[in-house]
């Protein structure tokens, strides 16, 4: 796997922002009432989220470290006001419903997270793909809300009459307490799916176990056991390997 690839799996899967960060909650309960609310708000986080990394990275020897975050919000609030506008004229529709929320993209935490964490520190082109990586990671996160949200709060997928006109709609779920409800089971979900990997011993997993799966043993190497903790780890999957042998 290349760098490039490696950012944007990084973002879709190992670190999503909605499921595996809970980065940018906001957006994330509030306009995900449908799933075209949830795509729109998501690739208009993507394209900020794209440009902004890319020109910090190129401006990144030249800001310095005193004014480093002002400029950072100089730069994204500079590609939102282009992303508002061109919204406004072309899409007024989802203009309207995402409302305030597009401005609110300036202070969301993961495009100023990435551009501290990462395009402030590396080239332009692994800082462009992290910044796709990371966008569709949140723009699947938010249509998958969405759609859920859609499909049991109202019959529809995309405004699409799905499930038969004698469907009741539970209405709860396109109001705020569905959007926890909703993001609470995919998390779940996706955290089953997380354990199901390292319990087969998945290279996704990035573990080296104790040779039966051991979950304890994961943990210690890629949430920050101690190094003593991890050495005696490596030590013991070496063991059970030459037991093996």
């Amino acid at each position: 796997m290349n760098k490039y690839t490696e950012r944007l799996y990084n973002g879709l899967v190992k670190e999503n922002p909605t499921f595996v960060l809970m980065l940018g909650m906001c957006p994330t309960l509030a306009v995900t009432t449908s799933a075209i609310n949830g795509i729109g708000m998501g690739l208009s986080t993507t394209v900020v989220l794209v440009l902004s990394n890319m020109l910090i990275s190129m401006l990144r020897k030249i800001i310095p470290d005193s004014v480093r975050m002002p400029a950072f919000i100089v730069v994204v609030a500079s590609f939102v006001t282009i992303v508002q506008f061109l919204l406004e004229g072309f899409v007024p529709s989802l203009y309207d419903s995402l409302g305030l929320y597009i401005p609110l993209i300036v202070v969301n935490c993961i495009i100023l997270g990435r551009a501290e964490s990462y395009a402030s520190k590396n080239p332009v082109l692994p800082s462009m793909f992290d910044g796709i990586g990371m966008g569709l990671g949140f723009t699947v996160g938010l249509t998958a809300i969405g759609i859920v949200r859609e499909l049991v709060g109202a019959g529809k997928i995309f405004n699409m009459q799905i499930l038969p006109e004698s469907y009741q709609p539970i209405t709860i779920f396109i109001l705020a307490p569905g959007a926890f409800f909703v993001l609470a089971c995919l998390t779940a979900l996706q955290n089953i799916m997380k354990k199901k990997a390292i319990a087969k011993g998945s290279p996704d997993a990035e573990k080296i176990g104790c040779g039966a799966g051991c979950e304890s043993c994961a943990k210690k190497l890629t949430c920050g056991g101690s190094a003593a903790e991890k050495e005696t780890v490596k030590q013991t999957a070496k063991s059970g390997e030459e037991e093996q042998e």
